[in-house]
This record gives structure tokens, C-alpha cells and sequence, in this order.
């Protein structure tokens, strides 16, 4: 089975992780949870997971998604997961984006001139990195879906898993 990463830091949306987690399975593509490094990573709510692996010994990947909450913020700070989400970008597989992840993205360099959204609090980041701010729920610009926060769930999941051709 294909591979979908998704990628964790503590403090980490559970909603946005459980929902997408559970979604790749239902389409029939194997989830592998990737942090910095491969432990036990805390959500905001006190729920915790396991990473399997570290950002760099990843293995292939149809597509990734990164999780909102306060995650993001860990996940930019780390050379191994950037490069990873870069690779990924650069392979031109679809990478998901939900709610303060698209600090992520920015960090990667992947926003210039792309049409994103996210939680409106990062919009000034998006901007100021030359994104294209978009005031909608869910915003697909090529292999590029963002979400402003939970309440978009399905409609970023659609976007996505239309993305991997499913």
C-alpha cells in the first residue's frame, strides 16, 4: 500500500491528526506518523502518538499532511522535516495543510506566489512570505491543499484524497 506521511511535534491539533489519519486508511493508503524524530509526541488535549520514524529516515510517500495546533511551530524549527516536506514539494505529490501548519510551508519556501489559507492569525506569516491569502475554508493551488482550521476537515480531505486520485 502507498504511503501518506503526517507529520507530528507536541502540542499538535488531535482533531487534525485523527480525522486525516483515519481518512488515508478509509481510501486505502497506509498512514506513517513522522516527527522530528521518532518518540512520543503530545496533543494540546493530553492524547499522545507515536512517531514511527524521524523526518529523515522517512520512507517514500504518495503525499503528506501536516497538522495544525501549536505543532507547526516545533515542525519549522527542524533542518530534517523541512527537507522532508521540500522533497515531497518537489516531487509534485500533494502535500495537505491545516490551520497554523502553513507555518510549515512557509518556512520550506513553498507559499510565494501559491493562493493558500490557514487559521487567520497566520495570514500576516502567508503574506509577508508572498503567499496569496485566500478567505476561504479550503484552498487547492497544484499539489498544494490548506485549511483554515477543524471545521474544514471534510473539505480538506476531499481536496486532498482528489489530489492522490482517489
Amino acid at each position: 500500500m502507498e504511503r501518506i506521511g503526517i507529520l507530528l511535534a507536541d502540542l499538535f491539533d488531535e482533531r487534525e491528526f485523527l480525522y486525516p489519519y483515519y481518512r488515508v486508511q478509509e481510501a486505502g493508503y497506509t498512514p506513517v506518523v513522522l516527527g522530528p524524530e521518532a518518540r512520543e509526541y503530545r496533543a494540546k488535549s493530553g492524547l499522545s502518538w507515536k512517531a514511527e520514524a524521524g523526518a529523515q529516515e522517512a520512507p517514500a510517500l504518495r503525499g503528506l499532511l501536516i497538522p495544525g495546533g501549536f505543532a507547526p511551530d516545533y515542525l519549522r524549527r527542524s533542518p530534517e522535516v523541512l527537507s522532508l516536506v521540500r522533497r515531497v514539494a518537489e516531487e509534485g505529490k500533494p502535500i495537505g495543510a491545516i490551520c497554523h501548519a502553513g507555518w510549515v510551508l512557509v518556512s520550506a519556501g513553498l507559499v510565494r506566489g501559491r493562493r493558500v489559507t490557514g487559521f487567520p492569525s497566520i495570514r500576516d506569516d502567508l503574506e509577508n512570505a508572498g503567499g496569496l491569502y485566500q478567505e476561504a475554508g479550503v484552498v487547492v493551488d497544484g499539489n498544494l491543499v490548506t485549511a483554515q482550521g477543524p471545521k474544514d476537515l471534510p473539505g480538506f480531505m476531499r481536496a486532498f484524497l482528489d489530489l492522490l486520485g482517489g
